[in-house]
């Protein structure tokens, strides 16, 4: 186990040093000069030149490079050319909106994929286990966009009972403020994605219920339901594990849209505008954050699929 926690680990070093090389590069294909914008709209190439070489951007790429990720690994983003404040400052100030988004919203994908999953596998067949199976498709095709529409028509137009946009000025000093706010974006992510999860626990569940010790639990007198529910969960339970961190990524890129929609002070909203400000240290810092927060998760997934899987103890 210890040795391939260390083997995950290095791989996860590696691909983190990947997406650094290809962020950076990428940022440096995108349209727009940054000196420029600095510098301002009627300022001469001599006074760009002077930006470029006081922020380092008349040297060789792979120089700025280095700079860059020497900084990373010593926990420094860098500094915003905008406003000059510390990205790490930044991202610790909008994560206090996002990771609870993502947090509510995870739960309640969760909450909504399992019991339904399981009761349309065990109700195939019957009007309500095919209800439950069409309901899910229709909302998996949803666009996330116009399911926050919608229920900002229903819970804060119509019925008025969660704000439609914003987030306190205080954070999270009144938290039942707080939370209110983050409640309504949270079941946009959450429906949709649930609804997709809802899917894959239907189509583990019915799988379990064919493998040998499930159908020797109902030959020894329990009945089908029962076996399920007592055998074969677990196995289901590990299948679901592993698309969890699958659903973190689409949990972060509905965060990014739902942050443009509710108004959210997060960083998915900080990052649009930063990419049209053209202010590269934060959109790199910020777009290595969340890559190596799907990694980092993905990485967590393995090593607790490999501790509660003996089947995969025992390949090795």
């Amino acid at each position: 186990m210890i040795r391939y926690a260390l083997t995950r680990f290095a791989l996860l070093l590696l691909g983190l040093l990947v997406a650094s090389v290809l962020i950076f590069l990428t940022l440096r294909v995108l349209p727009g000069d940054i000196a420029h914008l600095i510098a301002g709209v009627g300022s001469t190439p001599e006074q760009q030149d002077a930006v470029r070489e006081r922020l380092g951007l008349d040297r060789p790429l792979t120089e700025q490079y280095f700079e860059w990720i020497g900084g990373v690994f010593r926990g420094d983003l860098g500094t915003s050319l905008l406003t000059g404040t510390s990205v790490v400052q930044e991202l610790a100030q909008k994560a206090q909106v996002t990771v609870p988004l993502g947090i509510l919203s995870l739960l309640i994908a969760v909450l909504i994929s399992g019991p339904l999953g399981v009761l349309s596998a065990m109700r195939r067949g019957r009007a309500d286990g095919t209800a439950l199976n069409v309901g899910a498709q229709a909302l998996a095709a949803v666009p996330v966009v116009w399911a926050g529409m919608m229920l900002v028509v229903v819970f804060a137009v119509w019925l008025g009972w969660l704000p439609a946009q914003g987030f306190p000025r205080t954070g999270w000093t009144d938290p039942w403020t707080a939370l209110r706010a983050l409640i309504l974006p949270a079941l946009t992510i959450g429906i949709v994605e649930g609804a997709m999860l809802l899917r894959f626990v239907r189509s583990a569940t019915l799988q379990a219920v064919g493998l040998d010790f499930v159908r020797t639990a109902a030959a020894k007198g329990l009945t089908r339901d029962q076996a399920l529910l007592r055998h074969g969960l677990p196995v289901v339970g590990l299948s679901v594990i592993t698309v969890l961190g699958l659903q973190v990524a689409g949990i972060i890129v509905g965060a990014v849209v739902i942050e443009q929609l509710f108004s959210l002070p997060g960083i998915g909203r900080m990052l649009v505008a930063d990419v049209a400000a053209r202010d590269l240290p934060k959109v790199q810092g910020e777009l290595l954050v969340l890559t190596g927060f799907v990694l980092v998760v993905g990485f967590v997934v393995d090593l607790v699929h490999r501790m509660i899987d003996p089947r995969q103890r025992e390949a090795s």
